[in-house]
């Protein structure tokens, strides 16, 4: 179905919410949910089953499409998206099954590539970083891939589905206020400038991930390194990103 068609098929429904109708925009939008189902489970390994993932998606898709306003002027796969990541994080936020040696670990890793950049002033490695931990490199490479998911829960927090106001509030904020326009290209400029502070394959990445929307197999391929080495280099990307954004994280997803 094509842009037009989703349109009048969009004022149709607005018009008259027939269980048909219905019917047609969840089969229609059932891809969108695999697509931010897959986007998420690279950070879940093989602690969350995809198929429970898409289950958890398809409540956000069936909230969307009961609270969506055609008449706000905003694409619906949007709001959608926003929805669909913000049902699956929340239910696995419920489940509560990262272990707290885990958050730990996060923090000590946080706090460590923190105090070590205002020490030397530039941008730290893995082995400066571990051995201000007192670890091996090994050791600290298992600590990034454990932590893969307090870094998209940390990431996409802003996207909590707790209440209604605050999906309703991220669109005012951006497609309302010029005063978000321009706190949003401040940002941009920040985020600018925080890549920088990257390794190169670092930062290609984050740029392919976010900007380009590819997927780890399609970024492996092109960097021609396995989908787990892709994986490790986003999460080492995002937590040195983490210091310098700080509350500003969700920067990334915004664009």
């Amino acid at each position: 179905m094509n842009t037009e068609d989703k349109q009048k098929l969009w004022e149709e429904y607005s018009k008259r919410k027939t269980s048909d109708l219905y019917e047609k925009i969840i089969i229609e939008y059932a891809g969108l949910v695999k697509l931010v189902a897959g986007r998420l489970s690279m950070y879940l390994g093989h602690n969350v089953e995809y198929d429970d993932l898409v289950g958890y998606g398809t409540f956000g898709l069936i909230d969307a499409i009961e609270k969506f306003d055609i008449s706000k002027g905003y694409k619906f796969e949007t709001y959608a998206s926003l929805r669909i990541r913000g049902a699956i994080l929340d239910q696995i936020r419920k489940m509560d099954w990262i272990p707290r040696s885990i958050r730990q670990k996060q923090r000590k890793m946080e706090n460590a590539y923190q105090t070590l950049e205002t020490k030397y002033g530039r941008s730290v490695t893995d082995e400066d970083v571990a051995e201000e931990l007192k670890i091996t490199i090994e050791e600290f490479e298992d600590w990034q891939t454990q932590t893969n998911i307090t870094n998209i829960i940390s990431l996409d927090e802003f996207l909590e589905q707790g209440s209604e106001s605050k999906t309703e509030q991220y669109f005012a904020t951006t497609f309302d206020q010029p005063e978000r326009i321009v706190e949003q290209r401040e940002l941009k400029e920040v985020l600018t400038r925080t890549l920088d502070t990257l390794t190169e394959k670092e930062k290609k990445v984050i740029v392919l991930y976010y900007y380009e929307d590819l997927t780890l197999k399609e970024i492996s391929r092109i960097l021609e390194v396995s989908e787990s080495r892709i994986s490790q280099l986003h999460t080492k990307a995002l937590q040195k990103m983490k210091v310098k954004l700080g509350v500003n994280m969700d920067v990334l997803t915004s664009y």
